[in-house]
């Protein structure tokens, strides 16, 4: 319990960062709306004068833009691109900091094991981005609703919303198992930078083209907005996929961790 009460200490400043920023990216786009649907029809002209790749990869629908989901889906691709980075900021230090500060000692001399320290430190990471979630909902309930000119569906919001969350912890997951097999990382921002951004462009790559197959390949194409619009659910191979990353991720990292000569 100290463990899991000090990483919550340690990391309550990036916290706050990182959840004032995304609020603040939800208000900067969405106080945009009101005048983009009152001009949709000369905004659409001009989205039509982009290439149909460059509008797929930028996350642009035309369909849709004008709705304020369709709007939102659009903000959300950069919304879901800064909260893996926090994910993997998290998971790729949580524990290699044991090693970067030389305090692995220290903490493996007590009298608990292993599976007992990467469990807590798992559990405050999960508080963290829970913590982060909540708050951003709140936010961007508050935000949307006030510039919304028509009903829309808050389950479909909510859905998309949601979606911030499960893309963290499939980028938190992969930070811990990076962070366990590489324990010795001089840079953890640089690693979680390229490894998020590697996975970014990837995605912008493979909404250029119409293969399904690709989209496994990056996790920032596991929740189509128009899709869960649509259908008001998600993909359920996607999903499956997610939560075997994250299941393999950390079963490996427990495993290596116990065994691992620290």
């Amino acid at each position: 319990m100290n463990i899991f009460i000090h990483e919550l200490k340690a990391y309550r400043k990036s916290t706050f960062v990182w959840t004032i920023s995304l609020i603040a990216v939800v208000v900067l786009f969405m106080s945009m709306f009101p005048s983009i649907s009152k001009e949709i029809v000369e905004f659409t002209k001009l989205l039509e004068g982009f290439p149909e790749p460059v509008r797929k990869a930028l996350g642009l629908e035309i369909e849709s833009f004008g709705s304020i989901l369709g709007f939102y889906s659009y903000m959300f691709l950069y919304l879901t691109l800064c909260g893996a980075i926090q994910a993997m900021h998290i998971g790729t230090s949580i524990v290699s900091k044991e090693v970067r500060d030389k305090t692995a000692d220290f903490l493996l001399t007590k009298p608990i094991s292993r599976t007992t320290i990467l469990t807590a430190k798992l559990w405050a990471a999960l508080t963290t981005l829970v913590i982060t979630n909540v708050v951003f909902f709140i936010g961007a309930s508050i935000m949307v609703a006030q510039v919304s000119t028509e009903s829309y569906s808050v389950k479909s919001f909510l859905m998309i919303s949601m979606t911030l969350f499960f893309t963290q912890l499939i980028f938190l997951s992969l930070g811990i198992v990076v962070s366990i097999i590489f324990p010795k990382i001089k840079s953890v921002l640089t690693v979680s930078l390229g490894t998020v951004f590697t996975f970014f462009i990837i995605g912008l790559l493979v909404s250029t083209t119409d293969d399904d197959i690709k989209r496994y390949l990056t996790p920032f194409k596991y929740f189509d907005s128009a899709y869960i619009i649509e259908n008001s659910s998600y993909e359920i191979s996607f999903m499956l996929t997610g939560v075997g990353i994250i299941v393999i991720s950390l079963i490996a990292s427990f495993i290596i961790y116990t065994k691992k000569d620290i």
